[in-house]
């Protein structure tokens, strides 16, 4: 679990259960606006410092470093919010997942919901399954992670009661 954040929400008794999946953001987005900048005056003070001692061709390549840095920055920075959202309510599961500016929502009876946990070597997959769809979560979690979380929803999917 060190790679996402696990928060579970349960109301009064019968009244649902809600499981928020989270990556874990270790660094906020001023904060990368911040070690940018640093890493950009740096790069260029001595970029510049190579072209006063004639070896001016550095400073386009420098230029390049620093475009190439914000953009992975800018990609790390959109999928920084990603979630998956688990609610599990009056005989229903609803999955809203978010990827990047991307937001998808389904929602499925529960009695039909199966959990199917794929064990690779080195990639377990947690798949919730119903009839004609196949959908992965647990994707911001490590293998720890998913084996909790598959015990969890398998509990409360147990105890859910039937759609009317």
């Amino acid at each position: 679990m060190d790679d996402a954040r696990i928060s579970v929400r349960q109301a009064g008794a019968g009244s649902g259960f809600s499981v928020t999946v989270k990556r874990n953001c270790s660094i906020s987005p001023w904060a990368l606006v911040w070690l940018l900048g640093v890493t950009a005056c740096l790069s260029f003070a001595i970029g510049i410092a190579f072209a006063v001692l004639g070896a001016w061709p550095i400073l386009p390549f420098v230029g390049l470093e620093i475009a190439a840095l914000a953009a992975a920055f800018y990609v790390n920075g959109r999928h920084a919010t990603d979630y998956e959202r688990i609610t599990l309510a009056d005989g229903s599961v609803a999955i809203e997942i978010r990827d990047g500016d991307r937001i998808e929502e389904y929602r499925f009876a529960a009695c039909w919901v199966r959990l199917v946990w794929r064990d690779a070597k080195q990639d377990a997959r947690l798949l919730l399954r119903v009839p004609g769809k196949e959908l992965e979560i647990g994707r911001h979690l490590d293998g720890p992670g998913r084996a909790l979380l598959a015990k969890e929803l398998r509990g409360q999917l147990a105890w859910a009661p039937i759609a009317g």
